[in-house]
């Protein structure tokens, strides 16, 4: 059998483009953060992570250039030979300061935090627990370690425990949950988390991809529910709140020590570039010195999940600036996706089997800087084409 057969067989994509809805890969033109350009149409963007808005920041684009201007464009090298630069470190100390731990290591990415992080830790003889709407970082971080995985049904505690009741005791035991969860936008339930944690003797890890900038004040989601000292390690990505492109895991100094010097992730990949590592520097900086901004996102989710719900849309239990509209079927969801693409509107058309059947949904997410006018826009877009659609 020819290995490359099953992609001369794979028509999926070919027969959606055919199709008139196939919604991924657009090559927008141009951004300044809430609207976008498609062929020159201007289209308002309620499908990106950048909730702070930070993106276009003046300082934040500025710290890139300087950046760039005093090292140049690449460190190439990992950060365990020739590519750690002072700024590495000092982002690295703010960071630690900002999750209040005593150390942070970044990495290039946020997909390679964890699975450095995760495939470092987790041991031969180990477990690692996963929720099963966990991000697939963390699931590929822990199939790459060389432990046993387990997964208990979303923010199901009862089936927590049961799993855990089943581990050998003496068997080293962690378990890695997302703070948001990043489809449908709820939270996880840390402080029954910690609680089961501490009962069986397990540690606890929290990717905080998608609360950090947003919940806890901008501190992530172990602050929101102030079990900051409770848990274990923080991660997050620098692709969200922190308008760049890298990670960090934060916790004890001897553990970011192990991992500094056993995760492949970070050993054998080139560190973060300099103007990247600005970026998040300043955003960082914004974060703590406008704290308004975390307000304001938040003020923007609330009102456009009462927008939704007022028109009869189904947005689960979200309770972050993501905001999912429950459709329950694929081709409802390409459809309503190309409507509100044309319209003017861009959100994330997320089908099975990315998601279970009947959890079909559009994937909308909201930023500090979206207008109100804006908003209202997209309001009246969607109650437009949700009756066109017959979804309301």
């Amino acid at each position: 059998m020819d290995i490359f057969e099953k992609c001369y067989k794979y028509e999926d994509a070919k027969n959606a483009i055919k199709q008139g809805y196939y919604p991924y890969f657009i090559p927008f033109e141009a951004s300044e953060g809430t609207e976008v350009i498609y062929k020159g149409r201007h289209i308002i963007m309620c499908g990106s992570n950048n909730y702070l808005g930070l993106t276009t920041h003046p300082k934040v684009k500025e710290a890139a250039l300087e950046a760039i201007r005093k090292y140049g464009t690449s460190c190439t090298g990992s950060r365990f030979l020739n590519g750690t630069l002072a700024m590495h470190e000092q982002l690295e100390l703010e960071l630690a300061e900002w999750v209040s731990k005593p150390t942070a290591l970044m990495f290039s990415t946020g997909m390679q935090t964890n699975l450095g992080t995760i495939s470092a830790l987790v041991g031969r003889d180990d477990y690692v627990i996963l929720d099963k709407e966990d991000h697939a970082s963390i699931v590929d971080g822990a199939r790459l370690g060389y432990g046993k995985l387990e997964r208990y049904r979303h923010n199901d505690m009862d089936h927590l425990e049961r799993i855990l009741q089943s581990i050998p005791p003496e068997a080293g035991k962690m378990i890695v949950v997302d703070g948001v969860f990043s489809m449908e936008g709820d939270l996880a339930p840390v402080p029954q988390l910690v609680e089961v944690a501490k009962k069986y003797g397990v540690r606890l890890m929290i990717d905080d991809a998608h609360g950090m900038g947003v919940t806890g004040e901008g501190h992530g989601t172990a602050w929101h529910y102030g079990l900051v000292k409770e848990v274990d390690l923080v991660m997050s990505t620098f692709s969200k709140s922190f308008a760049s492109l890298g990670g960090f895991i934060a916790g004890e100094t001897d553990v970011i020590e192990y991992i500094k010097h056993n995760a492949r992730a970070l050993i054998f990949s080139a560190s973060p570039t300099p103007a990247s590592t600005a970026s998040a520097l300043t955003a960082l900086h914004i974060m703590r010195d406008e704290p308004e901004r975390v307000t304001r996102v938040n003020q923007n989710a609330d009102k456009m999940r009462a927008g939704f719900k007022q028109m009869g849309f189904d947005t689960g239990t979200s309770c972050t600036p993501i905001v999912p509209l429950l459709i329950g079927d694929n081709i409802k969801t390409f459809m309503a996706w190309k409507s509100l693409f044309d319209a003017g509107v861009f959100v994330n058309p997320v089908i099975s089997p990315a998601v279970a059947a009947g959890r079909q949904m559009l994937r909308t997410s909201y930023m500090a800087t979206h207008t109100d006018e804006q908003l209202d826009r997209v309001l009246g877009i969607f109650e437009k084409v949700g009756k066109e659609l017959e979804l309301i």
